[in-house]
């Protein structure tokens, strides 16, 4: 039988980003309040519709760019930018209230980043704590206390504290996106992509300590870290921004699979 369009619903396609900083110790996520319907006024993760001659990829990190100013890598090049991947695809057909609505939900990891301005349909943009968007979100890194990002004040009821529910299924697409970075954090550099390009190794740690939500032995790590070939290369510098002696740093290497994995501790 020849091809019938018309045989076939029409259905948009959206890019949602989740976009995971490590903010005073916390992880946090970036969230939108929504400026119309549908879910006016509700926190959601920044994301919007792909064009009709846009490549998923393309049309992710336009979002990314519209949405906080940065811009992915480029494969191939030296050019700096933020870690972005393909998370997952969802398709539930009442996850929209407006129309049949199928998103392809993308993961962004990055140093501490500034506060974010918001764009496109979105009212305000904030960083929020992880912890406190998901019902049941990853505990907070040792020692994080409860100051995580810098909007994070005021009192439980205050409308201007991001705090979930999200807005459509973007609790579930949350979930999945902190724990795909906690699993790629035990057997991939991931954890790199939280630093700055160069770091110390007690930095590095507490990447590891705030995703996970776990307390690591220094030495230990520093021995694991150091011993893994191609993780970790001497910048030559050193720095006294932790306090106390001189610390060394590094730099990511080329490695991106870790051998042996850096396995995540019960919390």
């Amino acid at each position: 039988m020849p091809y019938d369009p018309s045989a076939f619903p029409p259905f948009a396609v959206t890019v949602d980003l989740v976009v995971l900083t490590v903010r005073r110790q916390a992880l946090c996520a970036l969230v939108v309040r929504r400026g119309e319907p549908p879910h006016q006024g509700q926190w959601a993760l920044p994301g919007g519709f792909v064009r009709e001659r846009e490549d998923l990829a393309v049309a992710a990190a336009r979002e990314l760019r519209e949405e906080t100013g940065l811009r992915s890598r480029e494969p191939g090049t030296e050019r700096p930018g933020v870690h972005l991947e393909q998370l997952a695809t969802y398709g539930d057909p009442d996850r929209d209230p407006r129309m049949r609505v199928v998103s392809v939900a993308h993961l962004v990891l990055a140093p501490d980043l500034p506060a974010p301005v918001a764009g496109g349909d979105a009212g305000s943009a904030r960083w929020a704590p992880v912890a406190d968007l998901l019902p049941v979100g990853p505990p907070p890194g040792p020692g994080a206390g409860t100051a995580g990002g810098t909007e994070r004040a005021g009192a439980p009821g205050d409308p201007g504290v991001p705090r979930g529910p999200l807005a459509f299924d973007h609790d579930r697409i949350l979930t999945d996106g902190v724990e795909r970075a906690r699993a790629k954090l035990e057997y991939s550099s991931l954890a790199t992509a939280f630093c700055p390009p160069e770091f110390t190794v007690g930095e590095l740690r507490r990447v590891y300590e705030v995703v996970w939500g776990v307390a690591l032995d220094p030495r230990n790590f520093h021995r694991k870290v150091t011993g893994t070939p191609g993780f970790l290369l001497p910048s030559g510098g050193t720095t006294t921004r932790q306090g106390g002696r001189p610390a060394q740093l590094f730099r990511a290497g080329g490695a991106t699979l870790l051998n042996p994995p850096m396995l995540r501790p019960e919390a």
